[in-house]
Parts: C-alpha cells; sequence; structure tokens
C-alpha cells in the first residue's frame, strides 16, 4: 500500500534568519493580535509562538520562570504601562508647546 507524502519534507523546511524572527517577534509585540501578525508576515501562529516563548526563556533564564502564569501576566502589565508611559511622555511634548 503506498502512502501519500504530505509534500514538505524535512530538507524543504524554510529557515529564517536572526533579522526575521527579530522583526516578527517585533511586529508581534506592537499588534494587538498576534494572529494578524502571522498573517501579515505568512508564517504559522505555531512558529511565532515558539520565537515568543523562546525569547521570553532567553530573557528570564529559565523555562520554569517564563512558564509561570503569575509571572508572564506581571510581565504583561508591566510591558503595557512602559507603552502608556511612553505615550504619555509624547504627549507631554505636544500638550507642552507654546501656541503660536
Amino acid at each position: 500500500m503506498a502512502t501519500k507524502s504530505s509534500g514538505t519534507s524535512p530538507d524543504k523546511r524554510r529557515k529564517y534568519d536572526e533579522a526575521f524572527k527579530a522583526e516578527a517577534l517585533r511586529l508581534a509585540g506592537e499588534s494587538r493580535s498576534t494572529q494578524a501578525a502571522t498573517r501579515q508576515l505568512g508564517i504559522s501562529p505555531k512558529l511565532l509562538y515558539r520565537w515568543q516563548q523562546a525569547q521570553l526563556v532567553a530573557e528570564v533564564g529559565s523555562e520554569e520562570v517564563a512558564r509561570d502564569p503569575e509571572d508572564r501576566a506581571l510581565r504583561a502589565r508591566l510591558k503595557r504601562a512602559e507603552q502608556e508611559l511612553d505615550i504619555l511622555k509624547k504627549a507631554l511634548v505636544i500638550f507642552g508647546q507654546p501656541t503660536r
């Protein structure tokens, strides 16, 4: 009995360089939807989630800490607070300018 191959062998897998991965992670970080970022980049959501997990493990230094849901939630809140602070700083510059 012959089996049908799926058409993708391990030799034909796409390779992504570090610059593409960094850009994908940046885009996913800025985007509200990881799914939208993966559609825009033309990659699998699972692949992007794997890259995000690897980046988190590299930042934290421990896979156990990276998987802790409370730690992840606190990191997400911190990231959002930092983004809000950046927006407020920009608004302060814009509204702090004298009117003509």
